[in-house]
C-alpha cells in the first residue's frame, strides 16, 4: 500500500501549522479578540433565540424608557426594545462583514495571483485597475457604489465587497511575487508543473497567512461601512434593525434619551475592536515579518 507524498508547499504549511497554533494559544491579544468576535458571530446566528422581544414590535406604553430590568438597554421612540434591536442589528453587521470579505477574496485573489505570477501585460492591467479604484477613498467608493446599486443590505454588501478588492489584490500580488522565486516553486516548474498546479498547490497555500490577516482587517472595515451606509439610508431599510439605522434614529433624541445612541455605538466599537485585536494577534503569529500591508 502506497501513500501520496505531500508537495513541498503542503509539507511546509503542515510543519509550520502546529508551531503557529501553539503560539496563537499563548497570544492573549488574538485570544481576546477571537473570543469577543466569536460572541458576536454566535449572537448573529442565534439572534431569534436569544432576543427577549420582537425587535420590530412597537410598544407605545413604554416609549423612550430608560434602561431597566424589563428593558435592559431601554426602549426607542416607538417603545421597541433596544437590546433586541442591537442583537438583530448585529446579524446585519456580521453578514456584511463576512460576505463582503468573501466577495472581495473571490475576485481579488485570482487577480492578484495572475498579476504576480504572469507579470508584464497582466500585471500592468491589474495594477492599473487597482490604482484606479484606490484613487477613491474606501468609504467614498462604497457610498458611491451603494447609491448606484440602490438601498438594501444585499447591495450594501456588494458595494463594500467591491471596495475591498484592491487591498486583496495588492496583498495577493505581493505574496505571489515573493513566493514564485522560492526553491520549491522553481522545482515544481522544472518538474513540469502547470501554472494551475504551481499557483494553487505551491503559492496559494503559503500565502494564506497574509490573506487570513487581511480578512480580519477587512471585516471591521466592512462593519463600519455597513453602519455608515445604513446611517445614510443606503443600507438596511427601516423598520429592519441595524446598528447604523439605530444611530440615525437616535439623532433626534440625544438629549432626552442618550442610550439610543450610546449602546449601538458601543456595539459597533466592540465588534470592530474584537476583529482588529484578532487581526493584530494573527499577524504577529502568522506573519512575523510584519505583514505586507
Amino acid at each position: 500500500m502506497t501513500t501520496a507524498l505531500a508537495t513541498p508547499a503542503q509539507a511546509t504549511v503542515r510543519k509550520a501549522g502546529s508551531g503557529k497554533l501553539r503560539a496563537l494559544r499563548k497570544n492573549r491579544l488574538a485570544l481576546t479578540g477571537g473570543i469577543i468576535a466569536a460572541v458576536f458571530v454566535l449572537t448573529a446566528l442565534f439572534a431569534p433565540l436569544i432576543s427577549p422581544y420582537d425587535p420590530a414590535q412597537p410598544d407605545f406604553a413604554n416609549v423612550l424608557d430608560a434602561p431597566s430590568w424589563s428593558h435592559w438597554l431601554g426602549t426607542d421612540d416607538l417603545g421597541r426594545d433596544q437590546l433586541s434591536r442591537i442583537i438583530h442589528g448585529t446579524r446585519a453587521s456580521m453578514q456584511v462583514g463576512l460576505l463582503a470579505v468573501v466577495l472581495a477574496f473571490v475576485i481579488g485573489v485570482p487577480l492578484g495571483l495572475a498579476a504576480g505570477y504572469y507579470g508584464r501585460l497582466t500585471d500592468s492591467a491589474v495594477s492599473r485597475l487597482t490604482d484606479t479604484m484606490l484613487a477613491f477613498p474606501f468609504l467614498v467608493l462604497a457610498v458611491g457604489l451603494a447609491a448606484i446599486l440602490g438601498p438594501s443590505l444585499t447591495n450594501a454588501t456588494i458595494a463594500i465587497g467591491i471596495s475591498q478588492i484592491p487591498a486583496v489584490i495588492r496583498i495577493t500580488r505581493a505574496e505571489t511575487l515573493r513566493l514564485k522565486h522560492v526553491d520549491y516553486v522553481a522545482a515544481a516548474v522544472a518538474n513540469g508543473g502547470g501554472d494551475g498546479t504551481v499557483l494553487f498547490r505551491h503559492i496559494l497555500p503559503n500565502a494564506t497567512s497574509a490573506l487570513i490577516v487581511q480578512a480580519t482587517v477587512g471585516i471591521p472595515a466592512a462593519i463600519i461601512s455597513e453602519a455608515l451606509l445604513s446611517f445614510l439610508g443606503l443600507g438596511v431599510q427601516p423598520p429592519a434593525p441595524s446598528l447604523g439605522v439605530m444611530l440615525s434614529g437616535a439623532q433626534s433624541f440625544l438629549a432626552l434619551a442618550p442610550w439610543l445612541a450610546v449602546f449601538p455605538g458601543l456595539a459597533i466599537v466592540a465588534a470592530t475592536l474584537a476583529f482588529n485585536l484578532l487581526g493584530d494577534g494573527l499577524r504577529d503569529v502568522l506573519d512575523p515579518r510584519g505583514g505586507t500591508r
